[in-house]
Protein backbone atom coordinates (compact mmCIF):
# COMPACT_ATOMS: atom_id res chain seq x y z
CA UNK A 1 0.00 0.00 0.00
CA UNK A 2 2.47 2.32 0.73
CA UNK A 3 4.72 1.82 -1.81
CA UNK A 4 1.61 2.24 -4.12
CA UNK A 5 0.89 5.70 -2.72
CA UNK A 6 4.61 6.40 -3.35
CA UNK A 7 4.54 5.58 -6.72
CA UNK A 8 0.95 7.35 -7.33
CA UNK A 9 2.32 10.43 -5.84
CA UNK A 10 5.31 10.17 -7.85
CA UNK A 11 3.21 10.44 -10.90
CA UNK A 12 1.19 13.53 -9.38
CA UNK A 13 4.64 15.27 -9.03
CA UNK A 14 5.70 14.52 -12.45
CA UNK A 15 2.55 15.68 -14.17
CA UNK A 16 2.30 18.56 -12.34
CA UNK A 17 6.01 19.14 -13.21
CA UNK A 18 5.48 19.02 -16.60
CA UNK A 19 2.01 21.31 -16.54
CA UNK A 20 4.45 23.67 -15.13
CA UNK A 21 6.92 23.50 -17.74
CA UNK A 22 4.40 23.57 -20.67
CA UNK A 23 2.17 26.61 -18.85
CA UNK A 24 5.29 28.80 -18.27
CA UNK A 25 5.57 29.87 -21.66
CA UNK A 26 1.78 31.02 -21.91
CA UNK A 27 1.98 32.80 -18.13
CA UNK A 28 4.87 34.72 -19.21
CA UNK A 29 3.47 35.90 -22.88
CA UNK A 30 0.45 36.96 -20.28
CA UNK A 31 2.67 38.90 -18.46
CA UNK A 32 4.67 40.73 -21.25
CA UNK A 33 1.57 41.57 -22.40
CA UNK A 34 0.01 43.60 -20.24
CA UNK A 35 3.57 45.22 -19.21
CA UNK A 36 4.15 48.83 -19.42
CA UNK A 37 7.34 49.77 -21.58
CA UNK A 38 9.52 50.60 -18.83
CA UNK A 39 8.54 47.39 -16.99
CA UNK A 40 9.66 45.39 -19.96
CA UNK A 41 13.09 46.91 -20.51
CA UNK A 42 14.00 46.92 -16.58
CA UNK A 43 17.17 44.29 -15.51
CA UNK A 44 14.86 42.90 -13.30
CA UNK A 45 12.12 41.78 -14.84
CA UNK A 46 9.10 40.87 -12.21
CA UNK A 47 7.02 37.75 -12.78
CA UNK A 48 3.55 39.71 -13.19
CA UNK A 49 3.24 43.47 -13.79
CA UNK A 50 3.07 45.49 -11.28
CA UNK A 51 1.22 48.32 -13.47
CA UNK A 52 -0.95 46.39 -16.00
CA UNK A 53 -1.92 47.85 -19.33
CA UNK A 54 -3.60 47.78 -22.17
CA UNK A 55 -1.37 49.95 -24.33
CA UNK A 56 0.38 47.35 -26.39
CA UNK A 57 -3.35 45.71 -27.60
CA UNK A 58 -4.12 49.39 -28.63
CA UNK A 59 -0.68 49.75 -30.30
CA UNK A 60 -0.52 45.83 -32.08
CA UNK A 61 -4.08 47.05 -33.58
CA UNK A 62 -2.93 50.76 -34.57
CA UNK A 63 0.62 48.84 -36.38
CA UNK A 64 -0.68 45.54 -37.83
CA UNK A 65 -4.19 44.21 -39.53
CA UNK A 66 -4.64 41.66 -36.87
CA UNK A 67 -8.29 41.26 -37.19
CA UNK A 68 -8.19 40.98 -40.78
CA UNK A 69 -5.28 38.38 -40.58
CA UNK A 70 -7.25 36.24 -37.74
CA UNK A 71 -10.14 36.12 -40.10
CA UNK A 72 -7.76 34.85 -42.88
CA UNK A 73 -6.52 32.18 -40.38
CA UNK A 74 -9.77 31.14 -39.06
CA UNK A 75 -10.84 31.01 -43.28
CA UNK A 76 -7.85 28.63 -44.06
CA UNK A 77 -8.24 26.66 -40.98
CA UNK A 78 -11.30 25.94 -40.43
CA UNK A 79 -11.44 24.72 -44.51
CA UNK A 80 -8.52 23.23 -44.13
CA UNK A 81 -9.52 20.72 -41.17
CA UNK A 82 -13.14 20.63 -42.85
CA UNK A 83 -11.72 19.18 -46.68
CA UNK A 84 -9.04 16.99 -44.35
CA UNK A 85 -11.18 15.32 -42.45
CA UNK A 86 -14.38 14.45 -44.93
CA UNK A 87 -11.10 13.03 -46.87
CA UNK A 88 -9.21 11.14 -44.71
CA UNK A 89 -13.02 9.29 -42.93
CA UNK A 90 -13.91 7.32 -45.81
CA UNK A 91 -10.33 6.55 -46.69
CA UNK A 92 -9.46 5.07 -43.08
CA UNK A 93 -12.70 3.38 -42.91
CA UNK A 94 -11.37 1.06 -46.20
CA UNK A 95 -8.06 0.93 -45.15
CA UNK A 96 -9.26 -0.49 -41.75
CA UNK A 97 -12.01 -2.36 -42.24
CA UNK A 98 -10.56 -4.21 -45.86
CA UNK A 99 -6.69 -5.07 -44.99
CA UNK A 100 -4.32 -6.17 -48.16
CA UNK A 101 -1.15 -5.31 -49.35
CA UNK A 102 -2.63 -2.13 -50.60
CA UNK A 103 -3.71 -1.21 -47.44
CA UNK A 104 -0.50 -2.18 -45.43
CA UNK A 105 1.71 -0.46 -48.07
CA UNK A 106 -0.66 3.07 -47.89
CA UNK A 107 -0.33 2.82 -44.38
CA UNK A 108 3.69 2.79 -44.63
CA UNK A 109 3.52 5.51 -47.06
CA UNK A 110 1.78 7.72 -44.71
CA UNK A 111 4.29 7.30 -41.73
CA UNK A 112 6.95 7.95 -44.29
CA UNK A 113 5.02 10.86 -45.47
CA UNK A 114 5.43 12.45 -41.71
CA UNK A 115 9.38 12.51 -42.04
CA UNK A 116 9.67 13.98 -45.55
CA UNK A 117 11.10 17.31 -45.75
CA UNK A 118 8.53 19.63 -47.22
CA UNK A 119 11.26 22.17 -47.30
CA UNK A 120 12.53 20.06 -50.42
CA UNK A 121 8.88 20.60 -52.48
CA UNK A 122 8.88 23.99 -52.18
CA UNK A 123 10.13 25.06 -55.52
CA UNK A 124 7.72 22.40 -57.62
CA UNK A 125 4.96 23.30 -55.44
CA UNK A 126 5.21 26.93 -56.06
CA UNK A 127 5.59 26.21 -59.70
CA UNK A 128 2.92 23.86 -59.74
CA UNK A 129 0.22 26.30 -58.05
CA UNK A 130 1.54 29.58 -60.33
CA UNK A 131 0.40 27.58 -63.26
CA UNK A 132 -2.90 27.37 -61.55
CA UNK A 133 -2.86 31.05 -60.65
CA UNK A 134 -3.27 30.21 -56.37
CA UNK A 135 0.39 31.93 -55.53
CA UNK A 136 -1.04 34.78 -53.10
CA UNK A 137 -4.78 33.17 -52.81
CA UNK A 138 -5.84 31.56 -49.52
CA UNK A 139 -7.73 28.77 -51.74
CA UNK A 140 -3.94 27.77 -52.67
CA UNK A 141 -2.72 27.67 -48.71
CA UNK A 142 -6.12 25.55 -47.93
CA UNK A 143 -5.48 22.99 -50.81
CA UNK A 144 -1.10 23.04 -49.41
CA UNK A 145 -2.48 22.54 -46.04
CA UNK A 146 -4.54 19.89 -46.87
CA UNK A 147 -2.01 17.78 -48.51
CA UNK A 148 -0.11 18.20 -45.90
CA UNK A 149 -2.46 17.20 -43.07
CA UNK A 150 -4.36 14.38 -44.91
CA UNK A 151 -1.63 11.72 -44.23
CA UNK A 152 -1.82 12.04 -40.25
CA UNK A 153 -5.11 12.44 -39.90
CA UNK A 154 -5.62 9.43 -42.01
CA UNK A 155 -3.48 7.44 -39.83
CA UNK A 156 -5.54 8.76 -36.74
CA UNK A 157 -8.49 7.93 -38.42
CA UNK A 158 -7.56 4.76 -39.16
CA UNK A 159 -6.78 3.62 -35.49
CA UNK A 160 -10.42 4.52 -34.41
CA UNK A 161 -11.86 2.36 -36.86
CA UNK A 162 -9.95 -0.29 -35.88
CA UNK A 163 -11.03 0.15 -32.15
CA UNK A 164 -14.55 0.03 -33.27
CA UNK A 165 -15.35 -3.60 -33.04
CA UNK A 166 -16.51 -5.32 -36.29
CA UNK A 167 -19.12 -7.23 -34.59
CA UNK A 168 -21.04 -4.31 -34.21
CA UNK A 169 -21.44 -4.07 -37.64
CA UNK A 170 -22.06 -7.73 -38.11
CA UNK A 171 -24.90 -7.42 -35.67
CA UNK A 172 -26.91 -4.65 -37.40
CA UNK A 173 -26.20 -6.59 -40.60
CA UNK A 174 -28.44 -9.62 -39.49
CA UNK A 175 -30.51 -7.35 -37.97
CA UNK A 176 -31.61 -6.15 -41.42
CA UNK A 177 -29.82 -3.01 -41.93
CA UNK A 178 -27.90 -1.68 -44.94
CA UNK A 179 -24.27 -1.07 -45.44
CA UNK A 180 -25.50 2.48 -44.81
CA UNK A 181 -27.29 2.48 -42.40
CA UNK A 182 -25.00 0.66 -40.55
CA UNK A 183 -22.20 3.10 -41.21
CA UNK A 184 -24.66 6.64 -40.26
CA UNK A 185 -26.11 4.73 -36.89
CA UNK A 186 -23.36 2.66 -35.01
CA UNK A 187 -20.02 3.61 -36.73
CA UNK A 188 -20.43 7.07 -37.10
CA UNK A 189 -21.39 8.07 -33.13
CA UNK A 190 -18.83 5.77 -32.61
CA UNK A 191 -16.07 7.63 -34.97
CA UNK A 192 -17.25 11.08 -33.62
CA UNK A 193 -14.56 11.46 -31.03
CA UNK A 194 -12.06 10.61 -33.36
CA UNK A 195 -13.40 12.87 -35.91
CA UNK A 196 -13.45 15.54 -33.61
CA UNK A 197 -9.62 15.13 -32.40
CA UNK A 198 -8.30 14.68 -36.37
CA UNK A 199 -10.49 17.70 -37.05
CA UNK A 200 -8.83 19.92 -34.03
CA UNK A 201 -5.40 18.37 -35.10
CA UNK A 202 -5.83 19.64 -38.75
CA UNK A 203 -7.29 23.41 -37.08
CA UNK A 204 -4.75 23.94 -34.95
CA UNK A 205 -1.61 22.52 -37.41
CA UNK A 206 -3.11 25.55 -39.93
CA UNK A 207 -4.02 27.90 -37.87
CA UNK A 208 -0.12 27.62 -36.79
CA UNK A 209 2.01 27.02 -40.14
CA UNK A 210 4.45 29.54 -41.06
CA UNK A 211 6.68 28.48 -43.70
CA UNK A 212 4.27 28.13 -46.77
CA UNK A 213 2.29 30.58 -46.21
CA UNK A 214 5.40 32.83 -45.98
CA UNK A 215 6.24 31.61 -49.49
CA UNK A 216 2.75 31.72 -50.70
CA UNK A 217 0.82 34.99 -49.40
CA UNK A 218 2.79 38.25 -50.87
CA UNK A 219 0.57 41.31 -50.13
CA UNK A 220 -0.65 42.14 -46.33
CA UNK A 221 -4.46 41.71 -47.01
CA UNK A 222 -3.98 37.95 -47.91
CA UNK A 223 -1.61 36.76 -44.67
CA UNK A 224 -2.09 35.00 -41.96
CA UNK A 225 -1.29 35.51 -38.35
CA UNK A 226 1.99 33.88 -37.95
CA UNK A 227 3.26 36.51 -40.63
CA UNK A 228 1.58 39.38 -39.42
CA UNK A 229 3.14 38.76 -35.80
CA UNK A 230 7.05 39.11 -38.06
CA UNK A 231 6.08 42.51 -38.19
CA UNK A 232 7.04 43.14 -34.69
CA UNK A 233 10.53 42.62 -35.67
CA UNK A 234 12.06 45.34 -37.22
CA UNK A 235 14.59 45.55 -39.96
CA UNK A 236 17.48 45.08 -37.84
CA UNK A 237 15.92 42.04 -35.49
CA UNK A 238 14.89 44.23 -32.73
CA UNK A 239 11.35 43.48 -31.42
CA UNK A 240 8.64 45.40 -30.43
CA UNK A 241 8.17 43.35 -27.19
CA UNK A 242 5.17 44.48 -26.15
CA UNK A 243 2.63 44.78 -29.07
CA UNK A 244 4.09 41.41 -30.17
CA UNK A 245 3.35 39.67 -26.73
CA UNK A 246 0.10 40.82 -27.04
CA UNK A 247 -0.58 39.74 -30.81
CA UNK A 248 0.98 36.80 -29.74
CA UNK A 249 -1.23 35.73 -27.47
CA UNK A 250 -4.48 37.21 -29.83
CA UNK A 251 -3.14 34.39 -31.60
CA UNK A 252 -3.15 31.82 -29.44
CA UNK A 253 -6.29 31.79 -27.88
CA UNK A 254 -8.29 30.46 -30.73
CA UNK A 255 -6.85 27.28 -30.55
CA UNK A 256 -6.76 27.09 -26.39
CA UNK A 257 -10.62 28.20 -25.99
CA UNK A 258 -10.79 25.38 -29.12
CA UNK A 259 -9.66 22.80 -26.95
CA UNK A 260 -11.07 23.59 -23.83
CA UNK A 261 -15.04 23.50 -25.52
CA UNK A 262 -14.02 20.44 -27.67
CA UNK A 263 -11.80 18.06 -25.16
CA UNK A 264 -15.73 17.23 -23.22
CA UNK A 265 -17.26 16.60 -26.24
CA UNK A 266 -14.45 13.85 -26.97
CA UNK A 267 -14.88 12.26 -23.79
CA UNK A 268 -18.68 12.64 -23.82
CA UNK A 269 -18.76 11.54 -27.76
CA UNK A 270 -17.04 8.21 -27.03
CA UNK A 271 -19.50 7.63 -23.85
CA UNK A 272 -22.67 8.28 -26.11
CA UNK A 273 -21.33 6.56 -29.41
CA UNK A 274 -20.87 3.15 -26.66
CA UNK A 275 -24.23 4.04 -25.54
CA UNK A 276 -25.94 4.08 -29.27
CA UNK A 277 -23.57 0.77 -30.30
Amino acid sequence: MIKRRAGRTGQYLALLGYLVFLGFPLLWLVSTAFKPPRELATLHPTWWPRHPTLDNFRQAFDEQPLLHAALNSLLVALSSAVIAVLLATPMAYVMARHRSRLSRTATGWVVVSQAFPFVLVIIPLFLILKRLHLINALPGLVMVYVVWTLPFALWMLTGYVRAVPRELEEAAAVDGAGRLRTLVSITAPLLAPGIVATGLFAFITAWNEFFFALVLLKTPEKQTMPIILTHFIGAEGVADLGPLAAAALLATLPSLLLFALIQRRIAGGMVAGAVKG
